[in-house]
């Protein structure tokens, strides 16, 4: 097997203090995570985007939070694929690694990474929007169950919501400026599985870049920030970061 680094990148990691790595939908779709458009339940007349915002929430709660109830059932049954775990190891490697998702699935905490910027989230937390009282999956839906109208209120009579960014809404001030710090810091910046269009996430390797980081790029395809990259690996994520791993603990090791 060939390997992945070339010289220059095999340097840089060699000598890199601070990683952080920005990790999109291709690397949870390696998990086989469906894109929940499932032919039973009452969500099917309705596109995600048209369940994914407050507005949505608001006028149609009962069939949202069976939606989002629905999705963590699934997500709780997905395992971590091999790219997850292998990030979990790298992080090991180097003295200050930081993973930035736009995933809310948890996969990363599941395969045992610890230091997470979940800038869309975690499906699996939720709150109460008035109180801001917070809510496990459980607690979620056992309110769910046993409302009689199947809309889940907080004591204080609140809409308990899942913590989730949804369309039209910001995303939290103190987490994308810690995202942005991170990459401002990196000596190696990794972009995997992200389209690299949705802004503010898509800045972040550019801002990476603009601070003297290493950019490797690990996707499927070409993306819009491929022109910008210093490594670029076309392939599944779940098949190159071990093999990545691999080659990292052999550069560190030597």
């Amino acid at each position: 097997m060939s390997e992945l680094l070339n010289n220059q990148a095999k340097e840089r990691i060699y000598g890199a203090r601070k990683v952080a790595v920005l990790t999109g939908a291709g690397i949870s779709a390696e998990s086989g995570i469906p894109t929940f458009r499932d032919t039973d339940g009452l969500w099917t007349k309705f596109s995600p985007m048209e369940l994914s915002s407050f507005e949505a929430f608001y006028n149609n709660t009962a069939i949202v939070a069976e939606w989002y109830k629905k999705r963590r059932h699934i997500i709780e049954e997905t395992m971590p694929n091999p790219g997850h775990y292998a990030l979990a190891e790298i992080e090991k490697k180097f003295q200050y690694f930081d993973i930035i998702t736009q995933n809310i699935d948890g996969l990363h905490s599941k395969a045992g990474s610890n230091n997470i910027i979940e800038i869309h989230g975690n499906i699996m937390k939720n709150y109460c929007i008035d109180c801001k009282k917070k809510y496990s999956a459980k607690e979620f839906d056992t309110i769910y169950e046993t409302s009689v109208s199947h809309i889940p209120r907080c004591n204080c009579g609140g809409l308990i919501r899942p913590d989730v960014v949804w369309f039209g809404e910001l995303l939290p001030k103190q987490t994308i400026e810690k995202a942005f710090q991170k990459a401002e810091k990196a000596d190696i910046f990794f972009s995997i599985g992200t389209s690299a269009m949705v802004r503010p996430a898509s800045d972040l390797p550019i801002t990476a870049i603009q601070n003297g980081a290493f950019l490797i790029e690990i996707n499927m395809k070409q993306t819009h920030l491929s022109d910008y990259t210093h490594l670029q690996l076309n392939g599944p994520s779940g098949k190159i970061l071990p093999q990545l791993l691999k080659e990292i603990e052999k550069i560190l090791h030597d």
